[in-house]
């Protein structure tokens, strides 16, 4: 993962793992402003000749520092970044439950944000 940089594709909702014009792994999310502004990632996808080397923690990880350095919070709906932040509670605190309904509420109305 030497040469992989993260970049955030806010226009498309991905936060992606790149190695050079290859991309490894992805996270797709939306941006919820109410009842607080959130990211809330729906799925996490590493490209199978890439799995196992850490590129789904890494994204992970960079998407919650993210949420910090924009003063946001994440509602994970993706069952990988759920699993991720129970593993990391250090570095990704726990939506409120407000949130995540409202997450929650967000995709149902919007099938599309899945």
């Amino acid at each position: 993962m030497a040469d992989t940089v993260i970049v955030d594709d806010r226009p498309q909702g991905r936060l992606e793992a790149r190695s050079g014009d290859e991309v490894l792994g992805h996270i797709q999310y939306f941006v919820l402003d109410e009842p607080a502004p959130a990211l809330v990632p729906v799925h996490t996808v590493v490209e199978p000749a890439h799995e196992g080397k850490g590129i789904a923690g890494s994204l992970a990880r960079e998407l919650y520092a993210i949420a910090a350095r924009e003063g946001a919070a994440v509602a994970p709906l993706c069952p990988y970044v759920v699993r991720w932040a129970e593993k990391h509670p250090d570095e990704a605190p726990a939506a409120s439950p407000e949130l995540l309904a409202a997450a929650k509420a967000a995709v149902e109305a919007d099938p599309a944000k899945w």
